[in-house]
């Protein structure tokens, strides 16, 4: 089956589609939102900072621009030298280096979140086919990615050169200024410098990121004929559910029958519903065995017969119990009374069977309530 052509690929990317990139490592990232940052954060450091460590680059300057004649004729003297000053400028500058390390590191999670991903490191051999890679030099990412850097280079370019530019006299005094007024100048004009960069950069990162979210979720898009294919994965074909629910069903029935010979009466209505009732001394309240209309109420009451349970004729009531009886839960408290009064007259017909005497009798208005028989509640 031919793969679906992006202008078919019209709706928006499922949850499991979303998921299923992110578990492949694509994920929306940003690199000018990083770059940003990075600078923005050792600017912001620098500027807190810069103070001390130019005090401290100064002192090396001058410390290492002194001519020392007796180090002329011992090199190993020269290099000891340089590495302490080298040391004692990188510990000044460590400060900003990891301030900028940590906004490289956690600048990314704002629009992508946290992302551990082995797979993209498994080899992948299409990346190495030649037709593929130049079709990806001549796509409309990389016209983007071409004019982005171009849009780059001519702003902090051209920002950099009005900065160097509108300073250009007090930069070529420099050479004539005193020692400490031509390093707090430039310690000025660079942070002049800096700022009018950064600045200027904060355009590229305000672009780019929306353009980013576009183009991940555009990459992501589906067609209709996709999203209709990944439902029925999703919830299963209707034919297989409906299959599993009649055999469920079946399964519930066969279980329901077994315990019809547990029970202690089937109330009927006679032919519309059945009922069946178990009570015994551990249970709080009569329990519903099984239940049923019409074919399925002539089968229980059937098998209700063939292993001697009673069958009772109390239509009222064995429409509230089918109607507001859950199988293989206990009745309503509200039919505890007219529950009672059944099993009472069961228990009196087992006597009656087993020693004789007066036959008795069972109440013919049992105390249901209006309210639970639906036949009640449509004849009012």
């Amino acid at each position: 089956m031919a793969e679906d052509s992006d202008e078919d690929k019209t709706e928006s990317a499922t949850p499991r589609r979303l998921d299923e990139a992110r578990k492949r490592g694509q994920i929306p990232r940003s690199q000018e939102l990083s770059t940003f940052a990075v600078l923005l954060t050792g600017l912001i450091a620098l500027l807190m900072l810069g103070p001390e460590l130019f005090d401290v680059l100064r002192q090396i300057f001058l410390t290492e621009l002194t001519f020392d004649r007796g180090m002329l004729h011992t090199p190993e003297q020269m290099m000891l030298h340089f590495t302490q000053a080298t040391g004692q400028a990188l510990r000044a500058c460590l400060p900003i280096f990891f301030a900028c390390a940590l906004a490289a590191t956690l600048t990314p999670l704002l629009i992508g979140g946290w992302l551990l991903s082995f797979e993209p490191l498994t080899p992948n051999f299409s990346r190495m086919n030649p037709l593929t890679g130049i079709t990806r030099m001549f796509s409309v990412r990389s016209l983007v990615e071409m004019l982005k850097a171009i849009l780059k280079s001519v702003l902090i370019g051209g920002v950099a050169a009005y900065a160097l530019w509108s300073e250009k006299d007090q930069f070529v005094q420099l050479i004539a200024m005193p020692q400490d007024s031509g390093f707090a100048y430039l310690w000025q004009m660079s942070r002049y410098t800096l700022l009018l960069v950064v600045g200027g950069m904060a355009l590229i990162p305000l672009i780019d990121v929306p353009y980013q979210l576009w183009d991940y979720y555009k990459g992501l898009r589906m067609s209709k004929e996709e999203v209709k294919r990944e439902n029925k994965e999703s919830e299963g074909d209707p034919h297989i559910k409906g299959r599993i629910r009649q055999l469920q069903r079946e399964a519930a029935r066969k279980r329901m029958m077994a315990n019809i010979p547990k029970a202690d009466v089937i109330v009927t209505n006679p032919t519309h519903y059945a009922v069946a009732l178990q009570y015994t001394d551990k249970m709080r309240a009569p329990t519903v065995v099984a239940k049923g209309a019409y074919l399925l109420a002539e089968r229980i009451i059937e098998l209700g017969r063939e292993h001697k349970v009673a069958v009772v004729r109390t239509p009222p009531f064995a429409r509230a119990l089918y109607h507001h009886a859950e199988l293989g839960e206990e009745i309503p408290a509200a039919l505890y009374t007219a529950a009672a009064e059944v099993l009472a007259y069961i228990y009196q017909l087992r006597e009656f069977q087993r020693h004789g005497g007066p036959e008795p009798t069972l109440n013919a208005s049992l105390p249901v309530p209006a309210e639970l028989d639906p036949q009640a509640i449509d004849a009012s």
